[in-house]
């Protein structure tokens, strides 16, 4: 009879690339836990996030360069993760109101299970790091671009030239932005009020299609 593996026995058996990913996630999870006590994420010193993670000071710098290094990564993983899903809730073949409503689902599933990142992306968006908030505009812009061009394949909105269907697409972006202090602020085991905000979500998001669909561009000066 074989005894079970220990943790460390387990470590053991990663590969090189598999240890340095657990460290650095680990240095990412210590930054979201501490900024979940109430911290915010410019106040964090490397030496506590270390710590936190239950590393020295000198791990953190095998993996990041400074603090804000390790937060542009927590706000590319939110940004690729969330465009992701998304992406998919978009799929040709289904309603308008349904596309809407399956991806107000999606988004707001994923902010409930990832509630710090999101404490970490609405505190930072107006934060003391310029580097930090430039990332989170560059994110935001990706988000408008790629929604754009879904509605482009859609067949979908095809009287609005493009910069007039990019702010379209942005304010449905911001207004996302928007709803996640008010999901994260949701106490739990309510389901009643978790299915009004979620309905009052969907009316703001098509309450934005409709003044879509009524826009009319300026004709262009020559």
């Amino acid at each position: 009879m074989t005894t079970p593996s220990t943790a460390a026995d387990r470590k053991d058996k990663l590969t090189r690339t598999e240890r340095k990913d657990l460290t650095r996630n680990s240095l990412l999870q210590a930054a979201l836990t501490l900024m979940g006590e109430g911290r915010s994420f410019t106040s964090l010193g490397i030496r506590e996030i270390a710590r936190e993670a239950g590393m020295v000071p000198n791990a953190f710098y095998r993996h990041f360069r400074n603090t804000d290094e390790l937060g542009l990564e927590l706000v590319e993983e939110v940004g690729v993760t969330l465009r992701r899903l998304l992406r998919e809730a978009r799929q040709s073949g289904v309603s308008e109101v349904d596309i809407v409503r399956r991806s107000v689902k999606v988004y707001q599933q994923y902010v409930i299970e990832n509630r710090l990142l999101f404490l970490f992306v609405s505190s930072e968006r107006s934060g003391g790091s310029r580097i930090l908030r430039m990332a989170i505009r560059n994110e935001v812009s990706h988000f408008t671009n790629e929604m754009a061009q879904d509605f482009r394949r859609l067949a979908a909105y095809t009287d609005l030239c493009t910069a007039s269907l990019q702010m379209v697409c942005g304010l449905i972006v911001m207004t996302m932005l928007a709803a996640a202090p008010e999901i994260l602020d949701l106490p739990p085991d309510q389901p009643m009020l978790e299915d009004e905000m979620m309905e009052n979500f969907v009316n703001q998001l098509q309450l934005i299609l409709l003044g879509a669909s009524s826009w009319k561009d300026k004709p262009r000066t020559q």
